[in-house]
């Protein structure tokens, strides 16, 4: 572990979509191949400053999802650098056959950034959640898909991009989040999870926003003398199948936690593993089969279990305590 913080940072008034347009700027001033697309979504993708820098490197489509990928994917066949902004819920749904045969199955460097993803969008409900968005999305062949924990690690994860050559979903929700990194001053490799915690007890897995729960739900279970390995598993696909492996075999149980289905996501593609190379106990954590809850992010996350109280208690019960 290399400066990472193990307890929540308070006060963060920075949300990722801001750091992913902050980011992008500072590369852009040298690299103007990369270029800015939105679907009438510059304010909410925080893109507003980049435009005003880059003019010419921001192009606003509209509200038509499906013309902003296939644009996209010409511009990236044309040597250029396309990141894509526009709201998780309508650009993994409203435009999945053009991510699929544009982007993906046509091989396009094309990075779509599903921007208040999750249930952030909050009151406005199951229209607007995107819980769906990675079982969608890693079914796609040819199409990587991740998720940021924190502010830190979205600039890590955006600067890597930049000269990755391989599409991607990466989705970030919509409001500012407790850090779960002391700086950007880590070693961050795409599809390499990260062990935020040792532990030998009993191991959970998170992603996204959920990284942070996973760090708290450790901290509670320390003080019970309970040895929890946390794994921050930005990169969905490619999965870090060693990383899984290694912690079913010297931690013998399992927890995922996901702002997303229980279905299709995090949770499955653990699972996949698991059940394969080394069978342990497992519990998945996340929305159920029904329409989320509407209400802020903190509440919609304590509904379904989504906290360190909740996954403590399932952690508890795995180890047999």
């Amino acid at each position: 572990m290399n400066k990472i913080a193990l307890k929540a940072s308070s006060g963060n008034k920075i949300a990722n979509r801001k750091v992913v347009s902050d980011t992008l700027l500072e590369l852009a001033k040298t690299n103007k191949d990369i270029l800015v697309l939105t679907s009438d979504s510059r304010g909410s993708a925080s893109m507003v400053p980049f435009g005003e820098a880059f003019p010419e490197q921001l192009i606003e489509v509209g509200i038509a999802e499906q013309n902003l990928v296939g644009i996209s994917a010409g511009l990236a066949s044309a040597g250029k650098k396309p990141f894509v902004a526009s709201p998780a819920c309508f650009l993994s749904m409203r435009s999945i056959e053009q991510i699929k045969v544009d982007v993906a199955y046509s091989r396009t460097n094309v990075k779509l950034i599903g921007i208040s993803g999750g249930v952030s969008y909050g009151a406005l409900g199951m229209s607007h959640h995107s819980v769906q968005d990675i079982a969608v999305t890693r079914a796609i062949p040819g199409l990587h898909v991740m998720l940021p924990a924190d502010r830190h690690e979205t600039k890590n994860m955006i600067k890597a991009l930049v000269n990755y050559d391989t599409p991607v979903y990466l989705r970030i929700g919509r409001n500012p989040v407790d850090d779960c990194y002391t700086s950007d001053d880590f070693d961050f490799e795409i599809g390499k999870a990260i062990t935020m915690n040792e532990g030998d007890d009993i191991t959970i897995i998170g992603t996204g926003e959920t990284v942070r729960v996973a760090l708290d739900t450790a901290d509670v279970l320390h003080q019970d003398g309970i040895k929890c390995r946390v794994l921050n598993m930005h990169t969905i696909k490619p999965l870090d199948e060693e990383a899984i492996i290694k912690a079913a075999m010297e931690t013998r149980r399992i927890i995922t936690l996901e702002e997303h289905s229980i279905y299709g996501g995090l949770g499955a593609a653990v699972s996949e593993i698991v059940t394969q190379h080394h069978p342990v106990p497992m519990k998945i954590v996340g929305i159920p089969d029904e329409p989320a809850i509407t209400g802020k992010t903190p509440e919609v996350f304590a509904h379904y279990g989504i906290s360190a109280e909740n996954v403590s208690k399932l952690a508890m019960h795995l180890i047999g305590k």
